[in-house]
């Protein structure tokens, strides 16, 4: 959806409001052994890497309306990544529309700077002691100031990292000026952070708001609706495994997506 700013609105100087778009993204997968339980961590690794970070970025910044200025990277051992970018913003902002059918792999952890503003990105694989559920989390920061907005690179980072849960936040700070000194809180028109996902991801995925309307804060959380077991077996078909592992299983990853999902622990019936 294009971002609509309001109406007439003509600003006396910079347009200072700072806009925040906030992600937790989880992916979660069953891994038997601990055998297997590491070598998903070193697949998340290898997967999502310093390298796949700044691709993602990069594109990010296009979308935005953002120039890239320079890239630093680094993969540290045992596992884990970073980069930073540097970035201004460009003159041609008219990048403000659906980003979407992009499907590049991504990875390990992320720090941008625009001019005033930022782009970061850090994930966590981890996985539990002794019931075979492992998580991967990408948390995924990218705020702007001016007339750029990073609503425009939702979709594309939705499609991206093609997650079980996503937990989304949007904000804006701050104020800016008309040509006759009156103060603006927000220089676009929104209700929800769903107006801005794309028909087909909406359609796959429950989806709960919590919106602030006064305080400019809008909160989404999505999970999948669909759920195939062979689709969160990690180096495993379900057809190796008994009904009655089948079931166990299932449960537990159900249990482990509902609690992320809510944000707290259910207690077991």
């Amino acid at each position: 959806m294009e971002i609509k700013p309001l109406k007439k609105l003509k600003l006396y100087g910079f347009n200072n409001l700072t806009k925040t778009l906030s992600f937790n993204m989880y992916d979660i997968c069953y891994a038997k052994s601990p055998e297997q339980r590491q070598a998903y961590i070193e697949y998340i690794d290898e997967e999502y890497n310093a390298d796949r970070l700044a691709s993602i970025l990069t594109h990010v910044a296009s979308l935005i309306g953002a120039h890239v200025l320079n890239i630093a990277k680094q993969d540290y051992d045992p596992q884990g990544a970073s980069v930073t970018m540097l970035i201004s913003e460009e003159g041609d902002t008219s990048a403000e529309t659906d980003a979407l059918n992009t499907t590049e792999p991504v990875s390990k952890a992320v720090v941008a700077h625009l001019d005033k503003s930022h782009i970061t990105v850090h994930t966590y694989p981890e996985s539990h002691p002794n019931k075979g559920i492992s998580t991967f989390r990408a948390d995924i920061d990218v705020s702007t100031c001016g007339k750029i907005s990073p609503l425009t690179a939702l979709n594309y980072l939705v499609a991206n990292f093609s997650s079980d849960i996503a937990i989304i936040d949007y904000r804006v700070r701050g104020f800016t000026r008309n040509l006759d000194g009156k103060k603006f809180f927000i220089d676009h028109k929104i209700y929800s952070i769903q107006n801005y996902l794309a028909k087909e991801k909406r359609e796959l995925y429950q989806m709960i708001d919590v919106n602030v309307y006064q305080e400019n804060i809008f909160h989404t959380k999505m999970i999948l609706k669909d759920f195939d077991l062979d689709n969160y077996l990690f180096d495993m078909d379900k057809k190796e495994l008994p009904p009655s592992e089948r079931k166990r299983i299932k449960q537990r990853l159900k249990r482990e997506m509902a609690e992320i999902f809510y944000g707290k622990n259910i207690p077991k019936v």
